[in-house]
């Protein structure tokens, strides 16, 4: 039974959670690459950040419909989801938008558990963690290869 370790690409191109979104755009676009992994200055998995997550950030606000009662407002939606927005629209690193935790898996993984995460959690990369340092990532393209030897 193939395992993560058997598949998984070991030179893999990372960004830190300080690195300004320009930045990242610009490697994202340099490498081909649609989701890397954020990493701290210990190589310790922090997240991941994609494409879609640069993309997101651009999409229109949506402004919530409020109610106004003598003095009082109040909102039909959720509050909580208005300041995410502005957040996500507003950021300039890749820490205030990137997916934390990461979904990862060890080196051991069978390579058809990695499959399962990757439906169940509409994702397109898994990085490899060992003792909570990344050693590498599985990406989809990785495992439709080994589907074809």
């Amino acid at each position: 039974m193939l395992k993560a370790k058997d598949i998984m690409t070991v030179d893999v191109h990372t960004v830190t959670a300080a690195t300004e979104l320009k930045k990242l755009a610009a490697l994202l676009e340099q490498t081909g690459y649609s989701t890397l992994p954020v990493v701290d200055d210990t190589d310790q998995l922090v997240g991941v950040i994609s494409a879609t997550d640069l993309i997101d950030r651009d999409k229109p606000l949506h402004i919530p419909t409020v109610v106004s009662l003598f003095d009082w407002v109040l909102y039909l939606e959720s509050e909580k989801n208005f300041e995410e927005q502005v957040m996500r629209i507003s950021a300039q690193t890749v820490d205030e938008i990137c997916t934390k935790p990461a979904i990862s898996c060890t080196p051991e993984c069978p390579v058809s558990e990695i499959a399962d995460l990757m439906v169940k959690n509409k994702i397109h990369l898994v990085p490899v963690v060992e003792d909570q340092k990344l050693v590498g990532v599985v990406a989809r393209l990785d495992i439709i290869r080994v589907m074809g030897a």
